[in-house]
């Protein structure tokens, strides 16, 4: 997929800006004139154009390019699309936009293929600078997509707790986990969703890096598979469901970005791990349940689980007094509603940590949106039997109420992000084909390397 930059007869890769295209043509020799367009090549986004030599081997491939603020996924179809052999990248790019560029065309050559026979793919190699960063960074969203892709029959508590602690082994992280008559009395609102299921509920840890620097803590959603518990989805909202523990593949691909790239930070990841299934053990609809809190929560419907384990690990998490808390989730439908399925919804405690992930948005091109922390709304989860309900039969600002339950677990003098995202690719687009997706983590990463970064 990489090697070093420089190879001896490497293709070299051109690029031609579509709004330059012109006056790139006309500085061109008459047979290159007359190939590209023969071949209609027009320097438009994702166009490319194979220009043999005069033996009729490849010479050159032009690239079209919109501009340099879009780099990501511009090469991700080449990378699949080119013969199999050696490349390089040619023309006047800085480190970043080289980074950008390798980083499009390694995800372009995901696919997920661990359960399809023969498959021995053979790609194109591209030679880059530094491929190990590029490689950090696309073994992290491999990760996540591996992870959400991965059907529930292979990825129950079981299955995670095991890829968890071998992840933490692989970076000299600590992992431990809490399960069975533990995990029943002092994380009981994760056992309440988790109960009913074979597979034993679990909080899987790990603790990585230096304990004198900054702290800061991961929290992932972990719901191998939801059936929406005795609110049962129906079917074709239950089809997908493999990626509710889209929040714990978020959290430990930010993880490996973090570990890989060696930030000087003290990072702790929480995973509550539960299969909400269904059976005579089943928490049901009016069921109050306690909290490692100490809050009780009136159960207003049992597919409003993801915030119950949450807020057990959000719990534990606040217990650390980290700088910073960020949970991933698959946490609302509300939330697809507002902004669609390719925008990461956002919330957070701190107008200060909201204006630096708009600018890392923006510096790292990747869209994500805040929604209010509304308090007004939190009446929606009025309970008269409990101390709040875990969700509002109204239906009305879904993903609002759902991080306003969430915010009554995490105090208001630690910074905190909450992350409500779709984890999926409905269409496939260059470089990101339907299925599983990381969606935020550029962003979120670069925040922590600008805030924490040597």
């Amino acid at each position: 997929m990489f090697q070093l930059l420089y190879k001896k007869n490497a293709i070299p890769l051109i690029a031609v800006f579509s709004d330059d295209f012109e006056s790139w043509y006309e500085r061109q020799e008459h047979l290159l004139k007359n190939w590209v367009t023969e071949q209609g090549f027009m320097a438009m986004e994702s166009e490319y154009c194979v220009v043999p030599n005069k033996e009729g081997h490849v010479d050159v491939v032009l690239y079209g390019v919109r501009d340099k603020q879009s780099l990501r996924w511009v090469l991700s179809n080449l990378s699949t699309a080119l013969p199999v052999a050696d490349y390089c990248l040619m023309g006047e790019w800085s480190y970043d936009e080289k980074q950008a560029l390798a980083l499009g065309w390694a995800l372009g050559q995901y696919s997920f293929d661990r359960f399809k026979e023969n498959i021995t793919p053979d790609f194109a190699r591209l030679y880059v600078e530094d491929p190990l960063a590029v490689l950090a960074m696309a073994d992290a969203i491999k990760r996540v997509r591996d992870l959400i892709n991965t059907p529930a029959n292979h990825m129950m508590p079981e299955h995670l707790s095991a890829y968890m602690k071998k992840l933490a082994l692989s970076f000299d992280a600590q992992f431990s986990e809490v399960s069975g008559t533990e995990l029943e009395n002092n994380y009981p609102a994760i056992h309440a969703v988790g109960r009913a299921s074979d597979h034993a509920p679990r909080l899987l840890r790990f603790e990585w890096g230096n304990t004198a620097d900054p702290a800061i803590c991961l929290v992932g959603k972990g719901v191998c598979f939801d059936t929406g518990g005795l609110d049962i989805k129906p079917s074709r909202f239950m089809r997908t469901m493999k990626k509710d523990m889209g929040g714990a593949a978020h959290v430990l691909g930010l993880a490996s970005m973090v570990m890989a790239n060696k930030l000087p930070v003290h990072l702790t990841v929480l995973i509550p791990a539960v299969d909400n299934a269904i059976s005579g053990d089943a928490f049901r609809p009016g069921d109050i349940i306690n909290t490692r809190l100490g809050k009780t929560v009136e159960i207003d419907n049992t597919d409003a689980e993801g915030r119950l384990v949450l807020c057990d690990a959000l719990t534990e998490a606040a217990a650390l007094q980290p700088e910073l808390i960020i949970d991933f989730a698959t946490l609302t439908g509300a939330a697809r509603v507002a902004l669609g399925t390719e925008v990461p919804v956002f919330f957070t405690n701190t107008t200060e940590l909201s204006d630096c992930l708009k600018q890392a948005s923006v510096d790292a091109e990747e869209l994500i949106w805040e929604l209010p922390l509304h308090k007004p709304y939190l009446n929606q989860l009025d309970s008269t039997v409990a101390d709040i309900a875990n969700s509002s039969p109204e239906g009305y600002g879904g993903a609002i109420t759902a991080a306003l339950f969430l915010n009554e677990f995490v105090p208001e003098n630690i910074p905190w992000l909450h992350f409500d995202v779709m984890a999926w690719n409905t269409r496939h687009r260059s470089g990101r084909p339907i299925g599983g997706e990381a969606m935020g983590l550029f962003a979120v990463y670069t925040y922590l390397q600008d805030t924490y970064g040597s």
